[in-house]
């Protein structure tokens, strides 16, 4: 959903004002309300924010966040998923996570709600690789299909069950096929 404002914000008024449930985004210049999620966007989003923590947390490689706001390069989004490299994560002088991350993420993930449009969803994609985000995915549940987004590179459809999806190089421990992701819509 757009909203309006009765004079154009500029980012730094967006960012005074009170989150919404569920979030919105400023996107040149326009109020954008995500879409509430959905059963199967809400058991993909919490399985695989999960499964990228099992296996590059604990070894302090990355992090994934859900629905963690990014701000850069003019414009404030909520990827469903950030991947930050372990030393890129914005931190508090005391060490503790900040709470405004100003930088894009290295690995942005979107996961398409049946209400949303598959072409704004690419752009906030393609805005983060022009702004050194490693690798973009675009899940779409109700294809059973993941677009993987790289800079400077032709995108990849994966389609079929056994096809192991492309992940960042800091992620290469994480092995997850197409059949495993959408395996979550059953449990």
């Amino acid at each position: 959903m757009v909203q309006t404002p009765s004079k154009n914000l500029t980012l730094e008024e967006f960012l005074k004002l009170p989150e919404t449930k569920p979030a919105s985004e400023y996107i040149d210049g326009q109020i954008i309300q995500k879409p509430m999620p959905k059963r199967k966007h809400s058991a993909i989003q919490g399985n695989l924010a999960t499964a990228i923590n099992t296996i590059i947390r604990p070894q302090k490689i990355a992090r994934a966040f859900s629905e963690l706001r990014c701000t850069f390069g003019g414009r404030s989004i909520v990827p469903d998923s950030a991947v930050f490299v372990w030393n890129r994560i914005p931190r508090e002088q005391n060490g503790e996570i900040a709470n405004n991350f100003l930088v894009a993420p290295d690995w942005s993930i979107e996961i398409l709600s049946p209400d949303q449009s598959q072409t704004k969803v690419t752009k906030k994609i393609l805005h983060c690789l022009q702004h050194d985000t490693q690798i973009g995915w675009l899940i779409d549940p109700d294809e059973q299909t993941v677009f993987v987004y790289y800079p400077n590179k032709q995108a990849e459809v994966f389609d079929e069950p056994e096809q192991l999806l492309s992940v960042p190089s800091f992620a290469s421990e994480l092995k997850l096929t197409v059949h495993e992701l959408f395996a979550w819509l059953l449990n």
